[in-house]
């Protein structure tokens, strides 16, 4: 397994060792001997899973404090454009972004800290997103930016996302305040 740091403190790539031949592939998705060897102590006590199609965007979500959740998202088929938002204040890199391309060839996953908004766009049909994740769902903590928010500039590569009425009703970040500190 080798670690990738981002532009964003905490926030990383995971490359998985993976072992392929004619026969197909294995790989540790999660090993928790390995992940404190590289310095990443995190107790997750839920996995999540979603199926969407080519170009449903979800996002960009958090659960705020005491609910809030570090989280390890990967793919398992398709393919997503993945984007944490730093919205710890305090945070050199507050407002900025990390995106990055997770498929179900590349094997990556993406760790984002609390004190992340977190969203993904699919980019094909079926695409089988997997969250590893340190707290309970809580809807009552939840919280939600908006996914086109021009102060926040992601380029989702998605001329029509698929949006639900949650996401299309997002916070703006100019109006938002943030309940995490750096």
């Amino acid at each position: 397994m080798q670690i990738e740091k981002t532009a964003i403190d905490g926030v990383v790539i995971i490359h998985p060792d993976v072992f392929e031949d004619e026969r197909g592939y294995f790989m540790e998705s999660y090993s928790l001997k390995k992940w404190r060897e590289a310095g990443l102590d995190y107790v997750f006590v839920q996995d999540n899973e979603s199926k969407s199609a080519k170009n449903v965007l979800r996002g960009l979500h958090f659960q705020k404090p005491p609910f809030a959740q570090d989280k390890i998202v990967r793919v398992i088929r398709g393919a997503v454009m993945d984007v944490a938002v730093d919205i710890r204040i305090g945070s050199p890199t507050y407002g900025k972004h990390v995106c990055v391309e997770l498929s179900e060839k590349n094997k990556l996953q993406f760790l984002l800290p609390a004190g992340m908004a977190h969203g993904f766009v699919a980019r094909e049909e079926g695409t089988v997103f997997a969250y590893k994740v340190t707290a309970a769902y809580a809807p009552q903590s939840e919280g939600c930016l908006l996914w086109n928010d021009p102060d926040l500039g992601i380029d989702w590569k998605c001329a029509s996302p698929l949006l639900s009425a949650k996401d299309q009703k997002g916070e703006r970040f100019r109006d938002f305040v943030s309940p995490f500190k750096m």
